[in-house]
């Protein structure tokens, strides 16, 4: 268990850690944010959401200090990103599709813009995020991966699609394999919502959150979003 009382994380520290993370970046620089934890989402009253909800990231305290919303989020790490900076964003959570606010999503590209025309793109840099579900999805945990201990599915599916593709490998090459991953993967072996416990009474959770039968693969798919679209077929993946 974390000691340290500046690595706890609680919705301050997250926040300080997100901004740490772009301040002083300059042109050359490759930023990646990962996180793997608990997501949600809420309603959105501002009209900026297609879907009408908000996604969101939920720090240790978020039941006393609130969530961290995709606002937020765009607003500390994307939008300041300079002309040169590339940053990739890793996100194995539940309903994190669009949890950046990226103005494109894939397959195929779809237009996420706010309707108000509110610019939620980079101020000339590059951003990239590859997150575990659709914003209407639950991320599980499972040991049906690994065999071994239960793993974030979008983790280590990503791990994977990464140690298994040949140098110079694309995106969608990478998209590809973690979804027939998660696909071809049965829930046997105790899975979970958003991290932690397992057995069967995660797994019954699971099959109501998600619309599943229990049968087959895991309920969630994979996205991949981007301040701009790009072909994800040419386009080699490089941190």
């Amino acid at each position: 268990e974390e000691t340290d009382p500046y690595r706890i994380p609680n919705k301050q520290n997250m926040r300080m850690a997100l901004y740490w993370l772009v301040q002083g970046c300059t042109a050359g620089d490759s930023l990646v944010f990962h996180y793997s934890g608990h997501g949600s989402r809420q309603r959105n009253y501002n009209g900026d959401e297609v879907d009408g909800y908000d996604e969101t990231l939920c720090p240790l305290d978020f039941e006393t200090q609130g969530m961290i919303v995709d606002d937020e989020i765009n607003a500390t790490i994307v939008r300041p990103l300079p002309h040169g900076v590339k940053l990739h964003s890793i996100i194995d959570a539940c309903h994190s599709g669009t949890v950046l606010d990226l103005p494109s999503g894939q397959y195929v590209w779809e237009d996420h813009r706010p309707r108000s025309g509110l610019w939620k793109g980079t101020a000339g840099g590059e951003a990239i995020s590859i997150s575990g579900c659709d914003d209407d999805q639950t991320s599980a945990d499972t040991s049906a991966l690994s065999k071994i201990t239960s793993t974030g599915a979008m983790t280590f599916c990503f791990i994977q699609a990464i140690e298994r593709s040949p140098q110079g490998t694309t995106y969608g090459n990478i998209l590809n394999s973690m979804r027939t991953t998660i696909r071809n993967t049965g829930s046997g072996g105790g899975v979970s919502v958003g991290g932690g416990g397992g057995g069967v009474v995660s797994s019954v959770l699971t099959m109501l959150l998600t619309g599943g039968s229990g049968m087959g693969g895991l309920r969630q798919e994979p996205q991949l979003t981007a301040c701009e679209p790009f072909d994800v077929y040419a386009k080699p993946f490089i941190l």
